[in-house]
């Protein structure tokens, strides 16, 4: 005789998401901004899969997310809440996290409130307090009363800086935006209005980096170093030439820092292997996959111990440290390599540093004017010279081979 089967109920639905990279890596969320896809981390997931299992997922009424799963009120609390279930699913009991403005939101409330869930944090132009309430249910209302075409219409203004605004990449953001559940989106922007982390900002265990965008209206360079200044042991790592979405238009910067900050946070092992391979991929992105590359062909049996010695060391000891982001360390590279006169070295970090984007002209002029002070000024005018070279070599190389 058989036994019918007992009614069961049906599991709730899961955010929709993504997986990239090695399953033993150790895992890493990506939470998106409020109107992006998980695609708003396309320029970074590559890079970040090499070693870490990168987890990517959409909001409510975003990307593949149905809109029903943000509870009607509901807050940042409530998308929490799902993060962890996503990742209970997923067999992943700890992981390093990275957010976007209302996936920096999500974040922050993590390490709050689940602190034993979270290994390390990245904020990328976030903010504790997400301005005036009253905005957000203005937004809303918008959104509820027109649809998202209005907002839509103006989100380049508020997302790129005027040169990015009409990219290729800014456009494709803009593109995802129009496809996104207008209910869903106008109940996130209650959920902004309603989200004030200020007074818990203290109670953040994880090692936290924050990302600005210098030229950012939505999240201003005051409310990253509100969240640097009160988060214990954060670093703050400003970038120029960057607005709210900095990691589509400054995305080679963007994903050195996360690269150096979650492999120095723990999500890498103690030992040589882990020191190597955590430094392969820090000198990959800080010189370029061609250099390193041709460093690696034109390695003999005498000198293999030397390119074991630099990986380990330079780049996968220092390098890595939380304590400097790696803009400041090319600044500090590039200082005393005019110092000593290391010319070639020079050159190569000039034209790695001004071709990743971690480094505009402007910065390299003050870098070497700053070492004509201290280090002289024949040593400078080598230095400038070279620059110039490598200036005019890159102005002459089509964009799509930089």
């Amino acid at each position: 005789m058989s036994t019918p089967n007992a009614p069961t109920t049906p599991a709730p639905r899961l955010l929709h998401h993504q997986v990239d990279g090695p399953l033993t890596g150790p895992p890493l969320l990506l939470g998106p901004s409020l109107g992006t896809a998980l695609s708003v981390w396309d320029a970074q997931t590559a890079g970040l899969a090499r070693d870490h299992r990168v987890v990517r997922w959409d909001l409510p009424g975003h990307g593949g997310s149905p809109a029903g799963l943000f509870p009607e009120s509901g807050g940042v609390a409530d998308l929490g809440r799902q993060v962890l279930r996503l990742a209970d699913a997923l067999g992943i009991d700890r992981f390093a996290y990275a957010g976007i403005s209302l996936g920096g939101a999500v974040g922050t409330w993590l390490a709050v409130h689940h602190p034993d869930r979270i290994t390390s944090l990245a904020l990328v132009c976030s903010s504790a307090r997400f301005g005036d309430p009253q905005a957000w249910h203005a937004r809303a209302a918008l959104v509820r009363a027109e649809g998202i075409g209005p907002v839509a219409d103006t989100a380049a203004g508020r997302w790129f800086t005027a040169d990015f605004a009409d990219s290729p990449a800014a456009r494709a953001a803009a593109a995802d935006l129009r496809d996104v559940d207008p209910h869903a989106y106008a109940s996130l922007c209650e959920a902004l209005a309603a989200y004030d982390l200020r007074g818990d900002l203290h109670a953040v265990t994880a090692a936290t980096l924050v990302v600005a965008g210098r030229d950012d209206p939505a999240t201003p360079v005051a409310h990253a170093r509100e969240l640097a200044d009160a988060i214990p042991g954060s670093t703050l790592l400003e970038l120029p030439g960057a607005s709210h979405l900095a990691n589509v238009e400054r995305p080679l910067p963007v994903q050195a820092a996360l690269l150096s900050h979650f492999t120095a946070g723990g999500a890498g092992g103690t030992d040589d292997a882990s020191r190597h391979t955590a430094g392969d991929a820090v000198r990959r992105t800080v010189l370029g996959d061609a250099h390193v590359d041709r460093a690696i062909a034109r390695t003999t049996p005498f000198s293999a111990v030397f390119q074991d010695f630099i990986t380990r060391y330079a780049w996968g000891e220092v390098w890595t440290r939380p304590g400097l982001d790696h803009r400041t360390r090319r600044c500090l590279t590039l200082t005393a390599l005019v110092a000593r006169g290391h010319h070639e070295e020079l050159a190569m970090h000039l034209r790695a540093a001004l071709v990743s984007g971690d480094l505009t002209p402007e910065d390299v002029q003050e870098v070497l004017l700053q070492a004509a002070v201290y280090c002289g000024v024949p040593a400078a005018n080598a230095a400038f010279a070279a620059a110039d070279r490598i200036l005019a070599d890159i102005g002459n190389t089509p964009e799509e081979t930089r």
